[in-house]
């Protein structure tokens, strides 16, 4: 009977935790929009409009220079809304695969222009199952999004590394760094999602950073877990 009551009480506090995790992919996700929106988007719109605005068919020559500026920003606004609701769409997973969901991230990154990325694959890749696919996908995002609002980085590298008995990810960056006091208040939300997300996985998470040293996490999930 107490044994019984003990996995009722896990089962319970899996499902809770599972739903808060939910709870803040959706609120990261609302974050994730309205930054890009406000960094990328609303910068391009702005430009078109003010070119727009100072539009005089009497000098024909500097208006065509603005019709066509005009044009190549509302084009990058719609590939960059595009590539937006890519990366945000779950079915991404399902329909590519982790790895090539992976590839369009990292260069949606790169097309930032922040910092360099360098992305590596070594072993022998198996699958699993595209929800945990997500799971994985979604902590990336999330370790990217922390080195995009913290880190000051020039360069970047995301490794995984397929094994026999697991999967290793490891996202590197050569930023300001952090001692683990301070990375826990300044990217305590973030830092807490990935944890959470990667416990779900019966994963471990490891940080390893110093001030103006960088940082690197990394993930270790069993693909025991999943036979």
């Amino acid at each position: 009977m107490v044994f019984h009551e003990f996995l009722k009480q896990t089962q319970t506090d899996y499902e809770k935790n599972l739903i808060q995790t939910q709870l803040e992919i959706q609120e990261q996700t609302f974050q994730h929009i309205s930054r890009e929106i406000h960094d990328h988007i609303n910068l391009s719109l702005t430009l078109a409009k003010l070119q727009l605005n100072t539009f005089d068919w009497n000098e024909k020559e500097k208006s065509a220079v603005k019709l066509d500026s005009s044009i190549s920003l509302l084009t990058n606004s719609i590939a960059e809304l595009s590539d937006i609701s890519r990366s945000l769409n779950a079915d991404l997973i399902g329909q590519q695969g982790l790895l090539k969901a992976l590839e369009e991230e990292m260069q949606r990154i790169r097309q930032t222009e922040l910092f360099t990325v360098k992305f590596e694959v070594t072993g022998t890749p198996f699958y699993l199952d595209s929800n945990k696919e997500l799971i994985i996908f979604r902590i990336i995002q999330e370790a990217f999004n922390n080195i995009i609002k913290h880190s000051r980085a020039g360069e970047t590298s995301l490794e995984l590394r397929y094994q026999p008995a697991r999967l290793m990810i490891l996202v590197s960056d050569n930023g300001r760094g952090f001692t683990c006091q301070a990375g826990a208040e300044s990217g305590k939300a973030g830092l807490r999602n990935m944890e959470t997300r990667i416990r779900i996985l019966n994963g471990q998470m490891q940080i390893s950073s110093n001030p103006e040293q960088g940082t690197c996490l990394c993930f270790t999930i069993p693909i025991e877990s999943y036979e």
